[in-house]
């Protein structure tokens, strides 16, 4: 019995280590808690491992998020708003709440025209992702070399792409640069998988469920309101208020204007945790290989992963002397499937328990804005043996293939790993 009680023990300190790992991290920058409103980070990029003797950088492969932006629903601005109106215009405000409310004007009135689009961050964002590619990486962009670039058709992403390119236009000239944005490559840039859509939908109730049992606006509302029984008599939701108004919290840090504005004393260090919470469950069940949904969902980037294959087998045989790069620019709904299918990282995590998943698997570490995915291929003269260095976010990643030269891997093993995981989901289109 004392054995037993002894290993329990060890099991529930490590989990409430991991908890409390989560909340410290969001003690220590609350922004984090943003989910994929997280900006990207400008600075804390690690010098990465040199490759094994003798071998070059002569391919990036490369999916991309698009870089900060405003928020995509009006709701997302105005519901709150129109929430501390009422309670404005009835006199039941704290002196926070209005200054809150007077936060929200502005933001909103600074929206107008703009929803969804990029910021002047997320501009930035790729013209420093894309110095920091060529600094690392200058064999593949050597004169002549083929950069072919390819967005979603939405706006933002064209942005993306269109500063990122127009970075290494400007620290090579002589690059072969070519761009492209269009319906026809949409079955592989951001894939609309029926199936992945039904089993979102089979956990409508899950999600309903855990965010009325994990959210709480009590704090929230006795921050804003000086008549708590107003509060709860005249509030339609309080809780999608309150998710809405950490929406906006989040993504002050996506506008040099308001990137120094904080909302975050609004709520407790349990609000920003359990929001957060839902939030990472939320985007488990809608991107990740959960049994919940048959582990299948993230196969919505089947045809993404087998286009990372066929430029890399292109690549590998093409006869230039450096094949360059294939930039793609879209979506977190993208980047994150992507990370599971490849298991980057133990993105591949599998559970039907969201009460523990934080413990396990977290977004705040996956897809910020301007979230990335690099596949960086390297050989050696004399050797048919190709190494690739997988980063996510620039930072060196692992993957569920056995290396003797990690953090590099051997590309061969890794192609057979996809295409044998590739393959127990045949259904997956191939073609446009």
């Amino acid at each position: 019995m004392k054995r037993i009680f002894t290993v329990f023990t060890v099991a529930l300190m490590a989990v409430l280590t991991l908890t409390a790992g989560v909340r410290e991290d969001f003690k220590a920058d609350p922004k984090k808690s943003a989910n994929n409103y997280q900006a990207y980070p400008t600075t804390g990029f690690p010098e990465l491992t040199a490759a094994p003797s003798g071998y070059e950088p002569f391919f990036i492969n490369h999916y991309g998020r698009h870089g900060s932006r405003w928020l995509i629903q009006e709701e997302s601005y105005t519901y709150p708003m129109q929430m501390l109106e009422m309670g404005a215009r009835n006199g039941k405000l704290t002196r926070r709440g209005q200054e809150v409310l007077d936060i929200l004007h502005e933001v909103h009135e600074a929206s107008k025209g703009r929803l969804g689009e990029l910021s002047d961050i997320g501009h930035e964002q790729h013209r420093q992702i894309a110095q920091r590619m060529y600094q690392n990486f200058p064999q593949v962009f050597q004169d002549g070399a083929p950069v072919v670039a390819r967005s979603t058709v939405v706006i933002r992403c064209i942005l993306s792409m269109q500063n990122e390119v127009d970075m290494l236009a400007s620290l090579n000239p002589r690059l072969n640069i070519t761009t492209d944005a269009s319906q026809a490559t949409m079955y592989y840039m951001n894939y609309s998988d029926s199936v992945a859509k039904s089993l979102r939908a089979s956990q409508a109730e899950m999600r309903r469920y855990i965010f009325e049992k994990w959210v709480n606006p009590k704090f929230m509302l006795k921050k804003l309101f000086t008549d708590q029984k107003f509060a709860r008599d005249s509030i339609d939701d309080a809780r999608t208020m309150m998710r809405y108004l950490m929406e906006v919290a989040g993504n002050m840090q996506s506008h040099h204007q308001f990137e120094n504005v904080n909302l975050y004393d609004v709520f407790s260090a349990d609000d920003i945790y359990n929001v957060w919470r839902y939030n990472n469950a939320y985007w488990y069940l809608n991107s990740a290989e959960t049994p919940l949904t048959q582990c299948r969902v993230d196969y919505m980037e089947a045809n993404l992963l087998r286009n990372f294959i066929e430029d890399a087998d292109h690549a590998i045989t093409s006869a230039l002397p450096a094949p360059g790069a294939s930039l793609r620019f879209g979506h977190e709904s993208v980047v994150l499937p992507l990370c599971c299918l490849m298991g980057l990282n133990g993105t591949d995590y599998r559970t039907t328990d969201l009460e523990t998943l934080d413990q396990h698997w977290q977004t705040y570490k996956i897809f910020p804005m301007a979230a990335n995915v690099q596949f960086i291929y390297f050989r050696k003269a004399g050797s048919d043996d190709i190494l690739v260095l997988p980063l996510l976010n620039e930072h060196e990643a692992t993957l569920p293939v056995e290396t003797d030269v990690a953090p590099y891997y051997h590309w061969s093993a890794v192609r057979d790993y996809f295409i044998d995981k590739l393959s127990r989901q045949p259904f997956i289109t191939t073609t446009k």
